[in-house]
Order: C-alpha cells, then sequence, then structure tokens
C-alpha cells in the first residue's frame, strides 16, 4: 500500500525538461569527462601526457594517472556520483564490468567517501 500512496502522491522537485526550449549541448555530454573538461581540470603536463596518450597511444605514467584518476573522481562527485564502473575486455573476447562504490560504511551508522586502488 505504501507504494501505491507513493506513486499516487509523487510530486517531481523539477519542473519537466522542454526539450523544445533546451538546446541539445545543454543535455548531451555534459556527463562526459570530455577532452575540455580533462583541459580545465587537469595539470597541463598531465593534459598534455593524456593527449599523447589518447592521440599516439604513448604509455601514461602512474603519476598523471593518478592526477587523471583524482581529477576524474572530484568531478564524478561533484556531479553527484556514488558509483562507478570498469569495462574491461578479457582474454574471453567478452566484455565485463566491475562496478563499485564511492561510498564506504563507517561501522558507526554513517557513510565516507572513498576511492580505493584498483584490485
Amino acid at each position: 500500500m505504501n507504494a501505491i500512496a507513493a506513486v499516487t502522491n509523487y510530486k517531481p522537485i523539477e519542473k519537466p525538461l522542454n526539450f523544445s526550449d533546451t538546446p541539445s549541448k545543454d543535455l548531451f555530454g555534459v556527463n562526459v569527462f570530455s577532452d575540455a573538461v580533462m583541459k580545465e581540470r587537469l595539470p597541463k603536463s598531465v593534459y598534455k601526457a593524456m593527449r599523447r596518450t589518447i592521440d599516439d597511444g604513448d604509455k601514461l605514467d602512474m603519476s598523471a594517472a593518478d592526477a587523471v584518476a583524482v581529477a576524474m573522481r572530484d568531478w564524478a562527485i561533484e556531479k553527484g556520483a556514488t558509483h562507478y564502473a570498469h569495462v574491461f575486455y578479457p582474454l574471453t573476447g567478452l566484455t565485463a564490468e566491475k562496478h563499485d562504490s564511492f561510498l564506504e560504511p563507517d561501522g558507526k551508522g554513517a557513510l565516507w567517501l572513498n576511492f580505493p586502488p584498483s584490485s
């Protein structure tokens, strides 16, 4: 019964989006850690190293990779992210995903943000 009451009494917290009045650039790609976002958030040397990795296939050293991970994590949390996923391609020829959370229980009934190293 509570579920039915919740549905029938639902009130949106925001006015519905009018797609005719909203430019597509304000909708599509706003949650992508894009080149523009990287350029804005990464130190110049890290951004250049990242571009060399993307454009030329250069290896990204661990310190640059860590800086990218921190910038991406901070950007995602600012946008309200609580979880993240890794998509990878195992030797089976199939794809796989690993889902994790930024949130960790503190053992006292609360949560704290955590971004553990890859395992």
